[in-house]
């Protein structure tokens, strides 16, 4: 090769400071002589080598920051928080698609069916997507990054109290827009919201004693076997189910206060059953 880089351009070069385009030809020529390179190496001072190799291997070995933990970032959320936040199974798009899909369906058999026998199963189904959203957000056996959370400097309550209310800001922000989509039937079909509370807040409070997996499933079980004495009881089909009432309505507002008072309470056994799969 009859020509090579100057050595002055391998020292500002390896400076960083050699301005284009002398640098676009030293690059390409440094990666096919070897006698450039040597000099290269020679002249280069060893610590600023070494952390540049450092800096490139950090790099490199950081995961990408993906879209929702940018705006988490950006909204004041500090950094390894909106990790974990962002790394939550049911606030990626797999998950929201499945939700959003349950809720064009429930919202296209609304239309297409006019009586309120269609209100009833949408109701009905409304309070499990955050209860199960939620369960599907914390716990070793359904969280992939769980051991990444048991590292964090974060207490195990204050972390799934944050990941419940994004869980809860997202599935009840979705089941909104559903219930807007289904303006026939008025206020009735906000008649989800509270039982939505108490369910989520019940399994909450069940899940300090009875880990996240069986806690939602006990509770998600009972709603279903409520719902089927209720219909089983109620005079007519026109007739609203029990916890669709102004009755049923209280009593969930006064499930949920309850539930909250003992999560409070069973705060600190959220640490305990960390290291537990469950």
């Amino acid at each position: 090769m009859s020509w090579h880089v100057p050595e002055e351009d391998l020292r500002a070069y390896a400076r960083g400071e050699l301005a284009s385009p002398a640098l676009w030809s030293a690059d390409a020529h440094l990666g096919a002589c070897a006698a450039c390179r040597g000099v290269l190496a020679e002249v280069s001072d060893p610590v600023a080598l070494d952390a540049g190799w450092e800096r490139l291997d950090a790099e490199l070995d950081a995961p990408r920051v993906g879209v929702l933990e940018s705006l988490l970032v950006r909204a004041g959320v500090a950094g390894h928080t909106a990790r974990l936040l962002a790394a939550a199974p049911v606030l990626r798009r797999s998950w929201l698609g499945a939700v959003v899909a349950v809720l064009l369906l429930s919202v296209g058999a609304g239309h297409a069916v006019p009586n309120g026998e269609f209100l009833t199963l949408f109701l009905a189904l409304a309070p499990l997507l955050p209860l199960a959203g939620v369960a599907l957000s914390y716990g070793p056996a359904l969280d992939p990054t769980y051991e990444m959370a048991v590292v964090a400097p974060m207490h195990g309550f204050r972390l799934l109290m944050i990941r419940t209310v994004a869980v809860l800001g997202v599935v009840l922000g979705l089941n909104g827009l559903a219930t807007l989509a289904l303006p026939g039937y008025g206020l009735r079909a906000l008649a989800w919201l509270l039982p939505s509370l108490a369910l989520t807040a019940t399994g909450l409070a069940l899940t300090s004693r009875l880990g996240p997996v069986l806690a939602p499933s006990l509770v998600g079980g009972a709603w279903v076997g409520l719902l089927v004495l209720a219909d089983a009881l109620r005079a007519g089909p026109d007739v609203p189910l029990a916890p669709f009432t102004v009755a049923g309505q209280g009593v969930a507002a006064l499930v949920t206060a309850l539930a909250a008072g003992l999560l409070f309470l069973f705060r600190d056994r959220f640490d305990l059953f960390q290291g537990r799969a469950v």
